[in-house]
């Protein structure tokens, strides 16, 4: 009880530091405005939000300030989905594409400033769950991670990609697993971290610091992203807006429980490495269909449908911060670009972060729910108008932001070359199908993975035993080995034959 209101003192001190600082509310403002622009413009998306401000404001201005800016672009982008969604059809990112399954149909039907209305409680909603669902989770797993060794922390890293790799494979996992090797590959080059020594540099003195975080991010983020909005524009009927956009809240109070639950789903859904807002929403759209009185109604204009969607990817911001700020594993793509922010700070999230920049991040969260809510409701005209701009216009001018963002950062055209390299690369994996969000997640991983390693081994003097001698790092292990099996092709037909028999 004691350290339950211990930290509830320490978030009340860091709550009120951010709320009294007039700097707070400019960041606060600018940052929600941005990411909704970035969420209701189709083909811009919340990880794209992410990367850009950290490439402009990383480690520019103070950490504060930085996360202020970020987790603002990356809570406002989230929601700003919804708004394509609901009056082209058009998801505005991944996250919003099972809210178009009911929110076009009622914008349709006349009833686009309800849905507004209602999507933006939502979201409010989903984000306060979302980063409660952290305060709680993140004192209890840091109480677990102080155990946690070199053993632990290397078979962690590979965990997360192996996780990430597999959950985002949209056909064969081992494709999600060679994205996810790439990326450690990456991770190698530059000094060793133990000897000093330089690895796969080739004489150029350039990649002595290995690759630089921002430039690979943007690369791997944005430019695949902007190729592919360029050659396929898409088009769609602008549905009239009819109606106040207001809060329902008679509608609010008759599905309460299924918010409670797609809150839940969310936040648990974004804890998965790699897993991110897209899954949490169709998650929560399916659980809700199949649980629900009127799950015949889901995709025909259900407002249960649509709060469904809406309240997960929202608490999903939340819950991706889970594993980013006390394993050092992001929880979605996004995360993975903010932990690129940490890391050109100096801050090494995990069991040795700072309690204090957790209970910043937590009120950060709070106060940029709030705005985006009081934006939601009060702006959402102008919004609205930002539809009506070419995927033509607007994406030049996104891909000129990303190579100042990536020079921005080193000052050099190198940087550029990277973002370059990098990007080209992504898009013609894009192609391939290959995932790319585990190629980032290798890349910041790697470090860890690569010094945990040969550091266990160091000690064990090259004893592989070291990573199962202990009990946490036995169940990593064996974590790591079954999610491998479990992708081997006669593994799957024995568990469908048990399935079957099953039911």
């Amino acid at each position: 009880m004691d350290f339950a209101l211990s930290q509830l003192a320490g978030f009340g001190h860091a709550f009120w530091a951010l709320a009294v600082d007039p700097a707070t509310y400019l960041y606060l403002v600018a940052s929600v405005f941005l990411g909704i622009a970035f969420g209701a413009l189709p083909g811009l998306t919340a990880t794209l939000a992410v990367t850009i401000l950290t490439g402009f404001f990383g480690n520019k201005i103070p950490l504060d300030y930085a996360l202020i800016a970020l987790l603002g672009a990356y809570v406002g982008a989230i929601y700003g989905g919804s708004y394509p969604s609901i009056l082209l059809n058009i998801p505005g990112t991944a996250a919003s594409a099972a809210t178009a399954m009911d929110g076009y149909p009622l914008a349709r039907a006349g009833r686009g400033g309800e849905a507004l209305g209602l999507t933006t409680t939502a979201s409010f909603i989903g984000t306060v769950i979302g980063t409660f669902a952290l305060l709680i989770c993140v004192w209890a797993l840091l109480l677990i991670s102080k155990s946690i060794a070199s053993p632990e922390k290397a078979l962690l890293a590979l965990f997360g990609i192996l996780l990430s790799g597999t959950l985002m494979s949209e056909d064969l996992a081992i494709k999600g697993w060679i994205s996810g090797l790439i990326g450690l590959g990456m991770a190698m080059v530059g000094l060793d971290p133990l000897l000093s020594e330089p690895r796969y540099t080739f004489g150029w003195s350039y990649l002595m610091s290995g690759f630089q975080v921002v430039p690979a991010l943007m690369g791997a983020f944005a430019v695949p992203q902007i190729i592919d909005g360029l050659r396929h524009v898409e088009l769609g009927q602008l549905a009239e807006l009819k109606g106040r956009i207001l809060p329902n809240w008679r509608a609010m109070r008759r599905y309460m429980p299924a918010i409670a639950r797609s809150g839940v789903i969310g936040s648990g859904a974004g804890a998965l490495p790699g897993v991110g807002e897209d899954v949490a929403g169709w998650v929560s759209y399916g659980v809700g269909k199949a649980v629900s009185s009127e799950g015949r109604s889901f995709g025909k204009g259900s407002v249960e449908g649509l709060l469904c969607s809406e309240t997960a990817n929202n608490a999903c911001i939340g819950g991706a911060l889970i594993p980013l700020l006390v394993l050092g594993i992001p929880g979605s793509p996004p995360a993975a670009a903010l932990m690129g922010a940490f890391k050109i700070n100096n801050v090494i999230p995990g069991p040795t972060i700072d309690p204090e920049i957790i209970l910043r991040v937590v009120a950060i969260l709070v106060l940029a729910s709030f705005t985006m809510f009081v934006m939601g409701l009060f702006t959402a005209r102008i919004f609205i108008r930002i539809l009506k701009i070419p995927q033509t216009v607007f994406l030049p001018v996104v891909m000129v932001l990303t190579a100042i963002g990536s020079f921005s950062v080193g000052g050099g055209v190198n940087d550029l070359y990277l973002m370059l390299g990098v990007g080209f690369a992504a898009y013609f994996m894009n192609l391939m199908k290959y995932p790319i969000a585990p190629l980032v997640i290798g890349v910041i991983l790697g470090g860890l993975l690569d010094e945990s390693l040969r550091r266990s081994l160091f000690l064990s003097d090259g004893d592989l035993s070291v990573l199962v001698s202990r009990p946490g790092a036995a169940i990593l292990a064996a974590l790591n080995l079954a999610l491998i099996v479990s992708q081997v092709p006669a593994a799957k037909r024995a568990f469908a034959r048990v399935k079957g028999k099953i039911a």
